[in-house]
């Protein structure tokens, strides 16, 4: 689907490049995130925290999951604690990641040089090694994701997980892992050729949306919802589909959207049953995953390793998200009040 003058949006050609870019960033990090793991694996962290804004901090979500399985508690640090409230927080041997796709927010590289100088391990993820970001924290993964012109950020998110998940495969030593990521840029090939056409007839002149998962995919609903809101300009809410019961449910009506983006780890069974039961309630459902569940089926290829699913469905979410933007009569490249690179302090 193009535009109205017949050029292909941005975000969409974006998102379609984006297993190449993750495939480049395997290649191109191996060394580094090798390095990295292999210290972290000999010395520990006491904690670690997480620094980030908007779709860097979906990434921040996927990555606090992560490091979890690799024995570590992590926990969000807002920036603006850093940055406008000096909270004296003793960070001795944590472990910082900083994630921004331009590393130019003054907030964040604040935060980075404050938690530097309290004596934390600072790793940044941003797609500029040249930013500021990238001069103030110890060590860069760069994204190597190429120029992304499109306001709405597809290719940098999926290297900023690609380039976490590298990591916690050789900080773990999980061979299965690093095989997986292999395999994985093919699988993204694969999950961006998607046609989800029940997603666009659904969403297409729906008011609001809810999106639902679970575990590491937790992030990946928390993108999509994003993407739904600035590209599609669709009110959409993300949650963690146990979360979701606390409360959220209680807007639930007849005919009201949801989309599931299915885990395909040990949550699937709890996300299935939370969609079934949403089902009966008579929500408009929609089963984004490589296993059957309820409502009208999405395809979703199988990911590699359970840690990678979140990355293939959104992948395969993506390119339908541009395509419903036009369906709704936007254009996903010029949303409305927002800019490429957010400044905040």
């Amino acid at each position: 689907m193009s535009k109205a003058n017949g050029s292909t949006p941005r975000m969409l050609a974006e998102a379609l490049e984006a297993p190449t870019a993750v495939e480049r960033l395997l290649r191109e990090n191996g060394p580094e995130a090798r390095d990295l793991g292999r210290f972290l694996a000999r010395k520990a962290p006491p904690f670690a925290f997480t620094v980030a804004r908007g779709s860097s901090d979906h990434a921040a979500t996927y990555a606090r999951y992560l490091m979890g399985s690799a024995g570590v508690f992590a926990g969000s640090f807002p920036p603006s604690l850093f940055s406008l409230y000096r909270a004296p927080v003793a960070l001795l041997g944590a472990l910082g990641l900083f994630f921004s796709q331009s590393g130019k927010s003054p907030d964040l590289l604040e935060a980075a040089r404050q938690a530097r100088g309290r004596g934390a391990l600072t790793v940044a993820f941003t797609n500029d090694e040249k930013s500021p970001l990238a001069a103030a924290a110890e060590v860069v993964l760069p994204l190597h994701a190429g120029k992304e012109r499109a306001v709405a950020a597809t290719k940098t998110f999926l290297a900023e997980l690609a380039a976490f998940l590298q990591l916690v495969a050789h900080w773990r030593r999980d061979r299965a892992l690093l095989e997986a990521l292999e395999r994985l840029p093919e699988v993204l090939e694969a999950a961006a050729r998607a046609e989800w056409p029940r997603f666009l007839e659904v969403l297409a002149g729906a008011e609001h949306a809810f999106v639902l998962s679970r575990g590491p995919a937790y992030a990946a609903a928390q993108e999509a919802a994003l993407k739904l809101k600035e590209a599609a300009e669709l009110f959409a809410e993300g949650f963690s589909a146990a979360e979701f019961l606390h409360g959220p449910v209680a807007l639930l009506e007849p005919g009201f959207p949801v989309l599931v983006l299915a885990p395909e780890d040990v949550a699937l069974e709890g996300v299935r049953a939370v969609a079934e039961d949403l089902v009966q309630k008579g929500a408009a459902l929609l089963w984004a995953g490589a296993e059957p569940g309820p409502g009208e089926p999405l395809a979703v290829p199988a990911a590699p390793h359970p840690y990678a699913a979140p990355l293939v469905l959104t992948q395969a979410f993506y390119p339908s998200a541009a395509r419903l933007a036009l369906a709704r009569g936007n254009d996903p490249d010029r949303p409305r009040n927002l800019k490429k690179v957010t400044r905040t302090v």
